[in-house]
């Protein structure tokens, strides 16, 4: 019954009739769409919304792992660039230590060179003072030889020792003084 009633209204020209659609052709297309659209939703569109849900649920993943990576590699950049700055930082104290330390190792060798170099000049002065010393005795002794034998020559006779002492010594007086 719904459907004459559709149809004559259909058919009637004052209304769907009018613009030249066959209402009972309208009303068959109208149910056999509802239809096909019903196993459509049920066996089609539901399983082809999943895949597609399922694939945006893939692709937004994807897009917040990106987002999650970027993170993670700014953060490995700056960890990497603080490193770096530490080993840099780390390394110009160690040159400027070892520097330190060269110079510290360098003045202490100059200083034992310069104390080893004036115990060598002190040890030779000394060195000289005694063979100085030795050789003005060995110089003295072969001199008092000297002037007793000078003496017994000029005065032609044999000098003894108490008149030998007292010559030698006038003899080194005047030489001191002269």
């Amino acid at each position: 019954m719904p459907f004459t009633l559709l149809s004559t209204f259909a058919a009637s020209s004052s209304g769907i009739g009018a613009l030249g659609i066959n209402g009972q052709a309208f009303i068959i297309q109208l149910i056999t769409f509802v239809l096909v659209f019903l196993v459509l939703k049920q066996w089609a569109f539901k399983p082809i919304l999943k895949i597609l849900k399922d694939r945006r649920d893939l692709v937004d993943s994807g897009v917040k792992l990106g987002e999650q990576m970027q993170k993670e590699k700014a953060e490995l950049e700056k960890q990497v660039s603080d490193m770096l700055n530490s080993a840099r930082t780390e390394a110009d104290e160690i040159i400027s230590t070892a520097q330190q330390e060269a110079k510290q190792a360098i003045a202490e060798a100059e200083d034992a060179a310069k104390a080893k170099a004036d115990k060598i000049v002190a040890d030779a002065d000394v060195q000289i003072k005694q063979d100085t010393e030795r050789a003005r005795k060995r110089l003295e002794g072969e001199l008092v030889g000297l002037i007793s034998e000078a003496t017994e020559a000029i005065i032609e006779e044999k000098v003894d020792a108490k008149k030998d002492e007292q010559l030698i010594d006038k003899a080194l007086r005047s030489r001191r003084t002269a």
